[in-house]
């Protein structure tokens, strides 16, 4: 059965969705930016910690209203949602620019009918599996283009954004299955609560500290890397949370539509270099993604 929103919910839904495009959509030039003096480890782990410290205060307040059982489902969405994506966005973005990363957070919404298909029952429509088909052509597309333009060998760092990917969709249909009686606050804080204590042992395992100095350069790293973490990690996983229980998990995805194109706006502006067989690729994906939500 099909679930009926209001007219004020769609609107309110449509909103946050552009709110949320045009985040995450700038989130690929900050990776850029940090990646030019810390490593896609330290990058990602950094960005979770940054998330992690901004929303401790609202984690220590819901913590103990938690049951027992729904800790692993925190503790999956922290770490399968925000530090894995993390890290592996940090390191693809070391041989892909940034809006071509931004193209490929596209797939979301196409594991996230796959998840709902084999996980919780759900029957896709022809529909829904011709647009499977197209975005994963997309896909092997984007990820045979060569630094001319042409088809060549495969790039390997394009699944990693794949992979990213994957961990997004499993994880929404988690919060949406499993922690639809939390509200979007509690689910990210406590996530977070989970990640941020790994995110920290890790980036401290790493050379990080030694890095550290007070050139103007290390600072807008940080900066750039805080800015992720607070505003693309943090705050934006309370409205994308509070998006999928106002709507559904595939309409939340949905966001994206919008991203590769505030990415693409960044990469141009950054003098990053598309060729047509990147739009053409991007077109299958999200023509794949329409064809998915037509019938959702």
């Amino acid at each position: 059965m099909q679930r009926k929103f209001s007219a004020t919910n769609q609107m309110q839904s449509w909103i946050l969705l552009i709110i949320l495009s045009v985040i995450w959509g700038s989130s690929f030039i900050l990776i850029k930016r940090g990646l030019v003096y810390f490593t896609p480890l330290q990058v990602g782990t950094l960005r979770i910690t940054f998330a992690f410290l901004v929303m401790l205060p609202f984690a220590l307040k819901r913590m103990k209203k938690v049951s027992g059982d729904k800790w692993k489902f925190f503790a999956f969405t922290g770490l399968i949602s925000n530090l894995v994506p993390a890290v592996l966005f940090a390191l693809a973005q070391t041989k892909l620019e940034s809006s071509l990363t931004g193209i490929l957070n596209a797939l979301s919404p196409l594991f996230t009918l796959i998840f709902a298909v084999l996980m919780f029952k759900f029957k896709p429509n022809p529909f829904q599996t011709g647009g499977f088909a197209l975005g994963m052509a997309g896909t092997v597309v984007l990820s045979l283009i060569n630094s001319s333009g042409g088809l060549g060998n495969m790039n390997a760092y394009v699944w990693l954004i794949v992979l990213a990917t994957i961990c997004y969709a499993l994880s929404l249909n988690f919060i949406k299955y499993f922690l639809s009686d939390a509200n979007s606050l509690t689910i990210t804080s406590l996530s977070l609560l989970v990640a941020g204590p790994f995110s920290i042992l890790i980036l401290l395992s790493t050379d990080f500290i030694a890095r550290l100095n007070f050139s103007s350069e290390i600072v807008f790293a940080i900066i750039c890397i805080a800015i992720l973490g607070i505003l693309g990690t943090a705050i934006a996983l309370v409205l994308y949370t509070k998006l999928i229980h106002m709507n559904s998990p595939l309409f939340a995805s949905s966001v994206t539509y919008l991203v590769p194109v505030v990415a693409i706006m960044w990469g141009v502006w950054d003098g990053e270099v598309l060729f047509p067989l990147h739009f053409a690729g991007m077109v299958f994906i999200l023509l794949g993604i329409y064809f998915i939500n037509k019938s959702a």
